[in-house]
């Protein structure tokens, strides 16, 4: 019987140091195309998995060395699935694009913030406080409409760094199992990271893991947003606000970002039912209804720069 023909010979001759970043691109207009998977999705089965390891672990006095222990258990098995899968012909180049599609969630962020765009320019703030309160941790119940517009761009601005800007770096530095272990990471920082009485040691391991390989990412993603509006104004903000904000990540991300786009964010903010006053972040105005489309396209565009230099680096490699 004569052997298959490998997939290999279907495919152009094209350097080795550029497969990633067309992956890059591939994956990304595949999530531009077809978004989120609206049925069978894998963080959904992740998610189920991870509240039952919490349930089991999430007890006795050790818990810090138990959160350390599910976050082990709930991330490296895929990781390293995703690593045994790694090949470098055609096959290995679709698996790496197919993770890094399902591990990004650009369209799903556009979608769900286009949303709360249509609900304040219909004048209809109760669904925009409903539809807001889906991509955002705090209380929205009683935001007036600046407090909707506020919290959707600063998710928009934080959103976009943790599901595409961190993602695509990871990919690029392990290929698929790379996104997979960032956003596993980072849905368990958003599950455990919490400084409530339920999640304080617990969720510890999480929190730190998601802040250390979100490091280098967030402020790759701040310089992005820099450079796409108003850089001066968008640098200085970085700088003198962002060591206030809690977060070491966030704090550069949206205080470079509001700073671009003219913006006042931060403030008081109500989460679990605690109000928080959380620090100013940007200069200008106070957010509006409009401003949730300059904040999608602010990310856009830093998709379309994030790509074009992973695509020169590999030509130029090669």
């Amino acid at each position: 019987m004569p052997a298959l023909v490998s997939p290999d010979l279907f495919v152009p001759a094209v350097p080795a140091t550029l497969w990633l970043p067309l992956g890059a691109l591939a994956g990304v207009l595949l999530d531009r195309v077809l978004g989120e998977l609206k049925r069978w999705h894998p963080l959904v089965g992740f998610g189920q998995l991870a509240d039952g390891l919490e349930k089991i672990l999430n007890r006795g006095p050790l818990r810090r060395a138990s959160g350390l222990l599910a976050w082990a258990l709930a991330v490296l098995p895929w990781v390293m699935l995703a690593t045994w899968f790694k090949r470098d012909d055609l096959i290995g180049w679709l698996v790496d694009v197919s993770l890094l599609y399902l591990a990004l969630g650009g369209r799903s962020l556009a979608e769900h913030a286009e949303r709360v765009a249509g609900d304040l320019a219909a004048g209809d703030l109760p669904a925009a406080r409903q539809h807001v309160g889906w991509i955002v941790s705090r209380n929205t119940s009683s935001l007036d409409e600046t407090g909707v517009a506020k919290a959707c761009v600063e998710s928009v601005l934080e959103n976009g760094n943790d599901a595409v800007f961190a993602t695509l770096f990871w990919f690029i530095v392990l290929g698929g199992a790379g996104a997979v272990l960032f956003r596993l990471a980072n849905t368990l920082d958003a599950m455990w990271g919490y400084r409530t009485e339920r999640f304080l040691c617990f969720g510890w391991a999480a929190a730190r893991i998601d802040d250390l390989l979100n490091y280098l990412p967030a402020r790759l993603t701040s310089l992005s947003y820099a450079l796409f509006g108003h850089t001066r104004r968008a640098l200085r903000c970085w700088c003198a606000q962002a060591p206030r904000w809690e977060s070491p990540n966030a704090g550069p991300v949206m205080a470079a970002g509001a700073g671009s786009l003219g913006l006042m964010l931060g403030g008081a903010a109500t989460y679990h039912g605690r109000l928080e006053q959380r620090p100013r972040l940007g200069a200008g105005r106070p957010a509006g209804g409009d401003d949730i489309a300059r904040a999608l396209t602010l990310v856009r565009r830093s998709i379309g720069l994030w790509l074009a230099v992973y695509l020169l680096i590999g030509a130029l490699r090669a």
